[in-house]
This record gives structure tokens, C-alpha cells and sequence, in this order.
């Protein structure tokens, strides 16, 4: 079998901490258990592009259970945790093609190995192993029965390729999932976030202010624990719904070029490029923390702030230092990259137990449907959300009403009024 990882001796503690967070995602354990039964996958040769955590770890493990042969690669070069590559490796017998602080060449190369393999379904997360397929390997897109895509960039970067007429086979988007985005990209963002930046500086958020740069639900989640650890939170938006929303949650919104001035930490979770950029810099006081979680390193315009700075040191893991002619110092954390997997662990497995179970679930939804659907991006169906919200409220001891007979006939009745 062949894989690329750092070390195969680091599996030991890649095992013990796999299992650690599969305690915490019951629902996933579930459709694992059903999966192994079933063999819903058995004939799928899958290439997923994923942050290898200990949780993606857990859903791959799945994703066997059912039958499938699984090809993992990183989505992003500093999210890998090189004990868990070299478990899956040794103990599940993945081919694994991933190791932490890989260059970019590195990093493309290893999605070119993934897609070696002749995958029939894609697993992404930023849809760079489908832009790949789509920009250099088109011969291989009419192998591929379906796909999935995990995150907002992705989604984006999808939806402008099924727009163009461009989009080589369908994709569901398991980000979009009520189970997936509301709590995913809110709770396990906003917690990751700040303990990836709290992890990379040690400094005290409260009393701070902490500008957010984007009010989706990743930016939602942000600004309410910034502001549960004592900050106060300044939002910054391009879309009037969210700035109003943002208002009467009870923050400040300001354009970005205010905000830098009063900002000792900013961070930018809008799946755009350039939120933070020259002219921001210019403004900033002394000290201040600029910090990523979006998806790309892109967000903050890193070459401006190049440009600007007369030297550049690192002066703690994941903190750089650009110290500009005026004598202003602007520290760059996890080197512009998703704060929350360079500097930390990435989001708690309870929450990436629902995400993930949407991978596990919108794979065999694709493998029984793939013939009827067309090159397009999909919406998961409302029954997988559903059954994966009741699953996860049954892990958690939690019941719900059910609706009576007379209930049901009225919420399905016009002539019953005043």
C-alpha cells in the first residue's frame, strides 16, 4: 500500500486519540454499526480531501464500515495531526498522503496521488481536489458517479462551476445541512477559533477588542465567544441582512477601515480574499493580533503586509512579526492559515459527530441516486438532516413532542381560521 505521512511510529497515540473523540460522536457510531451491516458503499473507491484529525479519522472508519475503499489526502497544509495519518495508516490500513507543514508542491502532489487510485465518488473539504479534477485530470470526471463538499468555500467555489455549465458531476453540499451549518461552522468554529488563537499567544481576550470580519454562522460563532470570554466584539460586513442581524445581536458594525484602528485582535472568517489588506494595516495601532479561520490563507492580504514591514520574525510558534518603518508591530498568526487546525485541534468531535455523519449519509445517497442526478450541486435531503438531529438528541438523552392527530390536521388544513 502506498502513503506519505511523517512517521508511522507516531501511531500509537494517533490510535488512543481516535478513540478518545469517537466517544463523543454516538450518532456517526450508529450509521457506523448500520454501514457494516448493510454494506450500503461496497463498489466505491472514494478520494477524500480532508483535514486528517482524529475526527475525519472516525467518519473514514465509517466510511469502510460501508464497503468503501478509502484515499485521504490533506485539505489544507498545516491541518494534518501526523499521529492520526500514521494510525490510519497502520491500524485501518488507509492510504494516507498528508503531513503537517507540507509545501505547496507537496501538498498538490499529494492530491494528484489520491486521484491516482481512479476514484468513483470525491469527499472535499474547499474543493481543491475537484478543482484538480476539473482543471488537470478531465479525463478521470466521467469515472466519478457523485461527490461531496463540507465547507462554505467550497460550496462557493462549486456553485461558480455548475453556474459556468462547467461542473463534471453532481456534488451535495453537506455544508448547507441545517445539522451541518448551524452548528458546525457556529459552535465548532467560535470554540476552535479562540483556543487556537489563545493556544498560539497565550493572551487574555477579555477586555480586548476583537473585530469579526464576516457574520455567517462561522462569524456568528466567533463574535459570541468572543464576547462570552469578556471581549468587546466589532463586526464587520458587505451584506446589509448580516450587518442588521449583527446590530440587534447587540455589536458594534463598522466598515473594516474603522475597525482596524481600534482592534488589539482581528479575525476573518468570510471565504473571500483581501478583508484585511493595505490599508488596513496602515491604520492598525501597535500590537495588534491578526488572525484566519476562513478557509484559505487568503483572507488576510499577506504580500501587502510584506511589503510593509522592515523585518519579519517569528517570535513564538505561529507568531510572526512584522515590524513596520514607523515602528508598529503586527503579529501574524498560523501564518494566515485556519487558526483553529494550525494552532489547535480543530473543531470538538460532539459537533463534527453531525457534519460528519452527513459525509457518511450524503455518500450513500449519492451511491443509490447517482444515476438520476445531474452535474449539479445538491442541497442534502431534509430526511438525512432530520434523522441525523433525532440521532444526536437520542446520544444526548433529549425528548421531543410529537405532533397529535388534530395537530397534524390543522398545520395540513386551509379552512380552519379565526
Amino acid at each position: 500500500m502506498e502513503f506519505d505521512i511523517k512517521d508511522l511510529h507516531l501511531a500509537d497515540e494517533g490510535r488512543r486519540r481516535i478513540e478518545w473523540a469517537d466517544l463523543s460522536m454516538p450518532v456517526l457510531r450508529q450509521i457506523r454499526e448500520r454501514f457494516a451491516r448493510e454494506k450500503p458503499l461496497s463498489g466505491v473507491r472514494l478520494a477524500a480531501c480532508l483535514h486528517v484529525t482524529t475526527e475525519t479519522a472516525n467518519l473514514v472508519r465509517t466510511l469502510q464500515a460501508g464497503g468503501a475503499e478509502v484515499y485521504l489526502c490533506a485539505s489544507n497544509p498545516l491541518s494534518t495531526q501526523d499521529d492520526v495519518a500514521a494510525s490510519l495508516v497502520r491500524d485501518f490500513h488507509v492510504p494516507v498522503f498528508a503531513i503537517a507543514g507540507e509545501d505547496k508542491e507537496t501538498y498538490y502532489r499529494h492530491i494528484h496521488a489520491v486521484l491516482d487510485a481512479h476514484p468513483n465518488m470525491t469527499m472535499d473539504d474547499g474543493a481543491d481536489l475537484v478543482s484538480v479534477l476539473h482543471s488537470e485530470r478531465r479525463d478521470q470526471l466521467s469515472e466519478v458517479l457523485g461527490g461531496t463538499e463540507e465547507t462554505t468555500t467550497g460550496v462557493i467555489r462549486l456553485r461558480s462551476l455548475a453556474k459556468q455549465g462547467l461542473l463534471g458531476y453532481p456534488i451535495v453540499a453537506v455544508n448547507d445541512a441545517n445539522t451541518k451549518h448551524l452548528f458546525d461552522n457556529r459552535y465548532g468554529t467560535g470554540q476552535s477559533t479562540l483556543d487556537g488563537i489563545i493556544r498560539a499567544t497565550n493572551r487574555l481576550i477579555a477586555g480586548m477588542t476583537v473585530v469579526v470580519a464576516g457574520y455567517g454562522w462561522c462569524g456568528r460563532g466567533v463574535a459570541m465567544r468572543a464576547r462570552g470570554l469578556g471581549a468587546r466584539v466589532i463586526v464587520t460586513e458587505v451584506d446589509p441582512l448580516r450587518a442588521l442581524e449583527a446590530v440587534m445581536d447587540g455589536y458594534r458594525v463598522l466598515p473594516m477601515i474603522e475597525a482596524a484602528r481600534e482592534a488589539d485582535l482581528i479575525i476573518t472568517v468570510t471565504g473571500d480574499i483581501h478583508v484585511v489588506r493595505g490599508e488596513h494595516f496602515d491604520v492598525m495601532k501597535d500590537g495588534v493580533l491578526v488572525a484566519n479561520s476562513g478557509h484559505f490563507n487568503v483572507e488576510i492580504d499577506i504580500p501587502a503586509l510584506q511589503e510593509r514591514a522592515e523585518s519579519v520574525r517569528e517570535v513564538r510558534h505561529l507568531v510572526e512579526e512584522y515590524r513596520l518603518s514607523d515602528g508598529r508591530r503586527i503579529y501574524l498568526l498560523g501564518h494566515g492559515r485556519l487558526i483553529n487546525l494550525a494552532a489547535a485541534e480543530g473543531h470538538p468531535a460532539s459537533v463534527m459527530d453531525m457534519s460528519f455523519a452527513n459525509q457518511a449519509l450524503a455518500a450513500e445517497y449519492i451511491k443509490i441516486h447517482a444515476a438520476k442526478l445531474e452535474p449539479n450541486v445538491y442541497d442534502v435531503p431534509r430526511e438525512i438532516d432530520e434523522t441525523i438531529a433525532r440521532l444526536k438528541l437520542e446520544a444526548m438523552g433529549v425528548r421531543i413532542d410529537t405532533l397529535t392527530e388534530e395537530q397534524e390536521r390543522y398545520l395540513n388544513s386551509w379552512e380552519l381560521g379565526t
